[in-house]
């Protein structure tokens, strides 16, 4: 059972990816533990935590489609190396701004839209490039695999980066993540693997209309990207606004909101080894839609708990479900796609998939100003299980694969 959750590691380069990314995921959550607690200080408004999340997020939307088609015009590993080189001098920009107390929210918001931007460039690039590393039989594995980095970086990130905010200050959160994008760096300058472009070439709009033509043909594909868009508009949400939870609704502080975001990354990377575990199962369908049923059900009941071990029980379900969901959807998106549209359809699916945050955060946010964050947030989870149900009921297209 053991060899079959972690299959993929057998591959070098995967293994290699997979060592950088999580160390830098790691990174990643100590500062947006650091981040989030910190717009929330200095603004004294849920508006604005959302508006930063949306900054971060809405340059996957505006730039995606073209990072797609940069992405199948170049080696891949290049275009990485120039994605994390920028989101490493931000964050020692940041660093620097708080360590001599200079620093405003404008300035985050404008390094949370740098760093979008990057990863705009960098996220079709990655996702292209995991395929390569493993073989066909074995990508769901590693999908899953690479899943439980990321989330595995959310448990451990706030429970290093809530001690380093007590115990350092919040500073330590910022240089440690500008620290752990190295780990990446090396990571891919030891890669084997080569992506040679072919030699066809194109303009950048054709190239793109290629993309959109090549998903509109495939069966499916168009109800996947509309749920990738939404799953994340409904289900996203929740961890953005859990600083509210923890401050307004559970009555914490900073350790509060640092054990939720944990918990949220321990039941996501439990989802992740489930489906990692479960080999190459023919029906990701039905199981993404049931997930994301299940994830709309738990959000709501998470929106109305005040007892912290109820939030905390709710918070880890609505994690795995979301984990196992967004897994299955990534899987089929990647099955359908040849290698020479990689790029381009998996731009497409980033616009979709993190397209979902900005919006979702940005309305949800206005929302909280107007109403409260548990009836937003739970609006939020009746509507994705709700979609859930109709895709698993009535339109049974993505039920079927």
């Amino acid at each position: 059972m053991v060899k079959r959750v972690f299959k993929a590691f057998a591959y070098r380069d995967f293994r290699l990816m997979w060592i950088g990314a999580c160390t830098s995921s790691v990174g990643t959550w100590m500062q947006t533990l650091a981040q989030s607690w910190l717009v929330l200080e200095l603004s004294k408004s849920p508006f604005m935590l959302g508006l930063d999340a949306f900054l971060g997020q809405i340059p996957i939307f505006l730039f995606s489609l073209v990072g797609g088609v940069v992405a199948d015009r170049m080696d891949r590993r290049h275009l990485l190396l120039i994605s994390q080189f920028i989101q490493l001098s931000c964050a020692f920009l940041l660093t620097f701004l708080l360590a001599v107390k200079a620093v405003e929210v404008w300035h985050i918001l404008m390094l949370s839209f740098l760093v979008g931007t990057a990863q705009a460039f960098g996220g079709p690039a990655y996702q292209a490039l995991i395929p390569r590393l493993v073989k066909g039989e074995d990508l769901q594995n590693a999908i899953a695999l690479n899943s439980i980095q990321f989330n595995l970086a959310r448990v451990i990130g706030p429970v290093i980066g809530g001690l380093a905010m007590s115990k350092l200050g919040a500073v330590w959160c910022f240089g440690l993540n500008g620290l752990s994008y190295i780990a990446v760096i090396i990571s891919l300058l030891l890669l084997h693997e080569r992506y040679t472009p072919p030699e066809k070439r194109q303009s950048m709009l054709e190239s793109m209309k290629e993309g959109i033509s090549f998903i509109r043909q495939k069966e499916s594909m168009e109800a996947l990207i509309f749920l990738a868009f939404f799953m994340t508009a409904f289900g996203i949400p929740i961890i953005n606004f859990l600083p509210v939870f923890a401050k307004d609704v559970l009555r914490g502080d900073a350790d509060t909101f640092s054990l939720l975001l944990s918990v949220s990354g321990l039941g996501s990377v439990t989802g992740a080894l489930f489906v990692a575990g479960t080999g190459n199962v023919h029906n990701k369908g039905r199981v993404a839609l049931t997930s994301l049923t299940g994830l709309g059900a738990m959000i709501v009941a998470f929106s109305f708990s005040t007892n912290l071990y109820l939030s905390c029980f709710f918070l880890f379900l609505s994690g795995g479900l979301l984990m196992a969901s967004f897994a299955m959807i990534a899987s089929l998106v990647q099955l359908i796609t040849t290698d020479s549209m990689r790029g381009r359809v998996m731009s497409v699916y980033n616009v979709a998939f993190r397209g979902g945050m900005p919006f979702g955060s940005l309305a949800s946010g206005k929302l909280i100003t107007m109403y409260s964050a548990p009836w937003v947030i739970a609006a939020n989870g009746a509507l994705l299980a709700l979609m859930g149900l109709w895709f698993l009921l009535v339109q049974r297209r993505v039920a079927k694969l």
